[in-house]
């Protein structure tokens, strides 16, 4: 099981995932943060990036905050 900290930029112009260090990492997604629009395409861009099923992802904490952390397996 892998455990990340990810920082989240919803409304960018872009989606991308830069990786800040081992484990963190800074995500820009173009969703709002409304009505877990952010949260849905965030679990989409993890899965296709770590090659996973979007069921093996899940916010362990911060679903309503720019900070997550976010489990993998």
């Amino acid at each position: 099981m892998i455990q990340l900290l990810v920082e989240v930029r919803p409304n960018s112009r872009q989606q991308k995932i830069e990786k800040i260090t081992e484990g963190v990492y800074k995500i820009h997604l173009t969703a709002p943060a409304q009505e877990g629009k952010a949260n849905r395409q965030l679990i989409e861009l993890l899965s296709d990036h770590f090659h996973v099923a979007k069921s093996l992802i899940g916010i362990k904490a911060g679903k309503s905050a720019k900070t997550k952390v976010i489990l993998i397996g």
